[in-house]
């Protein structure tokens, strides 16, 4: 634990995903995954890892704002973070300059959040342990020192996993053809929960989810998402006419920002059925606390990047029980399957201790990246066993894919 963090270093490592039209959505028509991928050094050899997820261009800047944070990390022993990690969250949040970007938000959140992940992966291999292992013995040894934890038996996540929806399907760019085929295959494979991307065009959106529907049958669970394309009356409207299809969820319906804005949706909808769902890109635990007070949304989906990592999650994990919300993860992209596989345990052990209405989000795309990749079995994450928070890169991928001078992108931009 006496670990001296020596250096900091953080590449800007990007996915062409968008050459396949994978991630395409309403509002993000051509994503390019990507990640600011963050290397903590010690003087004893032990490495921490960690990242935070963007689509492309922008991710230069997040870069950046990681340079600008390390010198509040480069220097200290990771005995010193971990025995005051809200001092030292409040010190990365709470600079004097630098949060007048936005206290807690925007880029500098993001920035920190990689940082944040990188201690914690430090942390978990310091341990020999998984994160969520960390977290869960934290709460039998009462270091947390909060009567709200309670700690159910580990064997059943062990050997059941933790239910998982896809995205795979349906993103917006992809042909009938290939919905139906990858809908089929996973079907096959075991998958019961699925998600749709809509908002473009309304009658391609009926189009679309009458497709789905018939492809994975009227008793498996279909949710829609539109990545904020809609105003307030407009997606009140939209979703209602797609109601026939009887979606569990519309996801992210207008401005993430838009508290009150998400509470007239919600209350429009319900005599529908239908829930809403937001938080993948809600910046702070202070908003998702104005979400829940306002019966803003009825599934939380916390990302394991947008807030300022494990910390921050940890907080809304706790509201949404209080609540009694459920807590259905954002993920896919880059990395976050692997990060948000260990905020769902751990919720599941030590705060809900229940699986209604709760899954987790897949995208299978990249994984094959990482050194510790999740594991999915019949449709549900398998507990990682690696020590750390599953953020480590393979050194080859990270070189091939780094922006602009890799292999990928130098063939790329010479074509």
């Amino acid at each position: 634990m006496l670990h001296k963090i020596t250096s900091l270093t953080v590449r800007d490592v990007r996915f062409p995903t968008s050459l396949e039209q994978h991630g395409s959505d309403a509002m993000h028509t051509d994503p390019d995954y990507s990640v600011a991928y963050v290397v903590l050094d010690t003087d004893c050899g032990l490495k921490g890892f960690g990242l935070t997820f963007t689509v492309g261009k922008g991710t230069e800047i997040v870069v950046c704002a990681v340079e600008a944070v390390a010198g509040l990390v480069v220097g200290k022993s990771l005995q010193e973070i971990v025995s005051d990690f809200r001092g030292f969250y409040r010190l990365l949040t709470s600079d004097g300059q630098m949060r007048w970007l936005g206290p807690e938000k925007g880029v500098i959140h993001l920035a920190i959040a990689a940082v944040l992940n990188a201690v914690w992966d430090l942390w978990a291999r310091a341990e020999g342990k998984p994160l969520w292992k960390l977290l869960v013995d934290m709460v039998s040894h009462r270091e947390f020192r909060l009567d709200c934890f309670f700690l159910l038996p580990e064997e059943h996540m062990l050997k059941e996993g933790y239910p998982a929806y896809t995205t795979s399907c349906a993103w917006l760019g992809y042909s009938d053809q290939l919905l139906k085929q990858l809908c089929t295959d996973a079907l096959k494979s075991g998958w019961t929960k699925f998600k749709v991307k809509v908002g473009a065009d309304l009658e391609d959106d009926k189009r679309r989810c009458r497709l789905m529907r018939q492809m994975i049958g009227p008793d498996n669970t279909l949710m829609i998402d539109a990545n904020q394309r809609w105003d307030v009356a407009e997606a009140i409207s939209w979703v209602s006419s797609l109601a026939e299809f009887k979606p569990l969820w519309v996801e992210e319906p207008t401005s993430p920002d838009d508290i009150l804005g998400h509470a007239a949706i919600s209350k429009a909808l319900a005599p529908l059925g239908i829930g809403v769902a937001t938080g993948e890109q809600c910046h702070n635990r202070v908003m998702f606390k104005q979400f829940l007070q306002a019966s803003a949304l009825q599934f939380v989906q916390i990302d394991s990047c947008r807030l300022g990592s494990v910390n921050e999650n940890l907080a809304v994990l706790l509201m949404a029980h209080k609540f009694q919300v459920p807590v259905c993860p954002h993920a896919g992209g880059v990395g976050l399957c692997e990060l948000v596989q260990h905020l769902i345990l751990f919720d599941y052990i030590c705060v809900s201790g229940s699986l209604g209405n709760r899954m987790c989000e897949y995208v299978d795309h990249l994984h094959e990246h990482f050194t510790s990749p999740v594991v999915i079995h019949d449709a549900h994450y398998m507990p990682p066993k690696d020590p750390g928070y599953s953020c480590e890169m393979l050194e080859s991928s990270v070189q091939s894919h780094q922006y602009p001078e890799g292999d990928v992108w130098t063939l790329i931009m010479n074509k």
